[in-house]
């Protein structure tokens, strides 16, 4: 399956509050707050939602296809994604503007306060799928995840227009769309996802139904943090898997973009949706594990291990034959980290 992912390529820059954002915050000030956090820890990750999700794909065998807006700074990054199996070939590079940049503060309770600067981010509004598809052979998918705005709803409206299949993530977005937006980037989806937050959100900004956004889409893909994942659709049962236990809650910073990578990974490899939703809670279980998006360890039979012990000897055999495609490049083909 030829997987393009559009979205947000960005450079994070992760921090870490040793206490509670919650007891600096006082009640009844809260429309005049002016705070700072001295935190103990900085580290400099490559990220981007797009970019996160493709890493994943990548790893774990796929050749997916990045589309997204850079700076010129994109070199390394680029290098990075290279070794790790994504096609950079239709990342767009800007000549004047950085790549996108996101600040993010994790306090002791996984809570988060982030800014982001979108930076180049805004001229993939410039993007075209067309030319991509054509010099690919073709799309099966497009995932349109968080991006500049006008970038996402152009992509949408390409992939009906051309009959791409499509997989609408609008997550982060959302808090800046209005309601004909948010409708143009769900109807039609193949695949719609969401936190469960967003999904309240998403029914608020709409003004449709849960049943309402089901009739136009394929399914709706819900992950609910602590408590895993539930897949609906209006013509199959609800799926629902738990979470993969974790060995240590290190960096929440791109969960959700690991759980779309293994998701994705598993049905383009022809897995049942139940069988690629445990394959992305795992996932997603390795990347809150390290600091980063990026920066998991990922092999073969440990992987398989964990399915076992999380899901039980069936998941973790018929997911072998996508596993064993796990990528493990050599350490001479790319630049480690940035600290």
């Amino acid at each position: 399956m030829r997987i393009a992912v559009t979205g947000s390529i960005a450079t994070d820059h992760l921090m870490v509050f040793p206490g509670s954002f919650a007891s600096q915050l006082l009640a009844d000030s809260l429309d005049k707050v002016s705070l700072s956090f001295l935190v103990e820890q900085l580290d400099i990750r490559r990220g981007g939602v797009a970019a996160n999700i493709a890493f994943g794909l990548g790893r774990l065998g796929g050749r997916p296809l990045l589309v997204g807006a850079v700076g010129p700074d994109f070199a390394e990054y680029r290098l990075w994604l290279e070794a790790h199996g994504v096609d950079t070939s239709w990342v767009h590079v800007s000549a004047s503007k950085h790549t996108a940049r996101f600040l993010c503060t994790t306090d002791d309770y996984q809570n988060q306060i982030a800014s982001f600067y979108a930076g180049a981010m805004s001229e993939a509004r410039r993007i075209e799928l067309r030319p991509i598809a054509e010099g690919t052979g073709g799309l099966d998918l497009v995932l349109i995840s968080p991006n500049d705005p006008a970038a996402m709803l152009r992509h949408t409206e390409e992939c009906r227009t051309h009959g791409y299949r499509f997989a609408a993530d609008p997550s982060q977005q959302l808090a800046t769309l209005g309601r004909a937006d948010t409708r143009a980037l769900v109807d039609g989806a193949t695949w719609l996802f969401t936190n469960e937050y967003e999904s309240e959100l998403l029914l608020s900004t709409t003004r449709w139904t849960k049943e309402q956004v089901l009739g136009r889409v394929g399914a709706w893909v819900t992950t609910l943090g602590e408590n895993g994942v539930r897949i609906d659709s209006a013509i199959a049962p609800t799926v629902t898997v738990g979470v993969a236990p974790d060995r240590g809650k290190v960096d929440p910073t791109g969960v959700g973009d690991g759980f779309r990578a293994g998701f994705l990974s598993g049905l383009a490899a022809g897995l049942s949706t139940e069988r690629s939703a445990q394959m992305g809670c795992l996932l997603a279980t390795l990347v809150l594990e390290a600091r980063g998006g990026q920066e998991y360890e990922l092999d073969a039979d440990t992987f398989l291990k964990r399915l076992d012990e999380a899901y039980g000897p069936v998941a973790a055999r018929e997911a072998e034959p996508v596993v064993r495609s796990i990528r493990q490049p050599s350490e001479d083909n790319y630049v480690r980290g940035y600290d």
